[in-house]
């Protein structure tokens, strides 16, 4: 296509002489780019043209000199090509600096890929943990707002038989012992005024002022007992808990039966205490509303710790989980598990409707140190 206007471009470069312009080599060249010939394409037509123009030349002088001359027209033709090639080479090392930067981007993107997913994944277990927390904190709150709950209830029930406890003793000191007492007054002043007269009947009077005097005694250490028996101080804690327990069948008609460890005198006086009264207020709960018939109350030792057991034969009831808060007449039951844990014991009820109570304290030596050593 571009072989016969290369050799007639060539034979008039030739025939031209010295002074022929080298413009139609350079168009040559525009069209062999265009036509996307490369170097060797265009060294192939400009030998045939030469072979052609030279090879009917017999003098060696005029075939050198004709062959120079060839020699610039082929030089101006490649110069595009030259041209163009360069620049495919520049544009394909900038190419392939590119395609290295994008890989080097590539790879940091990977990277960065790579961190993001990690970031995402501990952002992931965080925000899991902060839930757990949120939902941790929240049953925290609710525990904490029904222990606030229980704590008002027992505040307002402690204040409550205070003032119930003051008004019935003020109540039995104004209506019986003042009365018992201004009675015996009375008869003091009779005797007086009778051993002036005469002495008839004095012995009688005496004794029956005696006798009043005798009940107000007993009345006086009855509340005393209430308040806190002085056979828990004085005698311990198996005397104090035999004594009470007979007095309770004898009111109630409840038979009660009591399995203790000689041990337990070796505790402190505090944990002697709570032991009573856990005992006093589970049986006093028993008359109230067990409707029970005999109760078993046991005092054993574990490795640790003392363990109480009171079970009654019972009504039972069902257990909820605010069983503590909002229902009056499970107060004794707050009472009751408040005085063990104040001393870093553990208290568990087990109840079912017609299957009897069972109220179990357990109550640590010396909350880590032994208190009590077994013979």
């Amino acid at each position: 296509m571009l072989s016969r206007p290369y050799q007639a471009a060539l034979r008039r470069y030739l025939h031209q002489g010295p002074t022929a312009s080298l413009k139609p080599a350079l168009r040559l060249g525009h069209r062999a780019v265009g036509l996307g010939l490369e170097t060797l394409d265009l060294a192939l037509m400009h030998e045939q043209a030469l072979i052609a123009q030279v090879l009917p030349i017999a003098a060696p002088a005029a075939r050198n000199r004709i062959i120079r001359r060839a020699k610039m027209f082929f030089a101006e033709a490649i110069t595009t090509m030259e041209r163009t090639h360069r620049s495919a080479l520049e544009a394909n090392f900038h190419l392939s600096r590119l395609n290295r930067a994008l890989s080097r981007r590539t790879l940091d993107l990977v990277a960065s890929n790579r961190k993001l997913a990690k970031e995402i994944a501990k952002r992931k277990v965080v925000e899991q943990t902060l839930r757990q927390s949120e939902r941790h904190s929240g049953r925290l709150l609710e525990q904490s707002r029904q222990l606030q709950e229980q704590l008002r209830l027992l505040s307002r029930r402690v204040l409550s038989a205070q003032e119930e406890e003051r008004k019935r003793i003020s109540r039995e000191l104004h209506d019986v012992i003042a009365q018992m007492l201004t009675g015996i007054n009375v008869r003091l002043t009779t005797l007086k005024m009778d051993s002036m007269v005469n002495t008839k009947g004095l012995s009688n009077k005496i004794s029956r002022t005696q006798r009043l005097v005798e009940k107000s005694v007993d009345i006086v250490h009855r509340f005393a007992r209430e308040l806190r028996p002085a056979v828990l101080d004085d005698l311990g804690l198996i005397p104090a808990l035999h004594s009470f327990m007979k007095k309770f069948t004898k009111d109630t008609g409840i038979r009660v039966g009591l399995t203790v460890f000689a041990g337990v005198e070796k505790l402190s006086s505090t944990k002697r205490t709570v032991l009573y009264r856990v005992a006093h207020e589970a049986l006093t709960n028993v008359a109230r509303y067990a409707q029970a018939s005999r109760v078993e109350v046991s005092i054993v030792r574990r490795a640790s710790a003392v363990c109480m057991q009171i079970k009654d034969n019972g009504k039972g009831f069902e257990l909820k989980p605010d069983l503590f808060v909002g229902r009056r007449k499970r107060l004794g039951l707050l009472g009751i598990r408040e005085r063990v844990e104040m001393i870093g014991g553990r208290f568990t009820l087990r109840s079912a409707p017609g299957k009897g109570t069972t109220i179990h304290a357990q109550i640590p030596f010396n909350n880590g140190a032994r208190e009590y050593h077994h013979p």
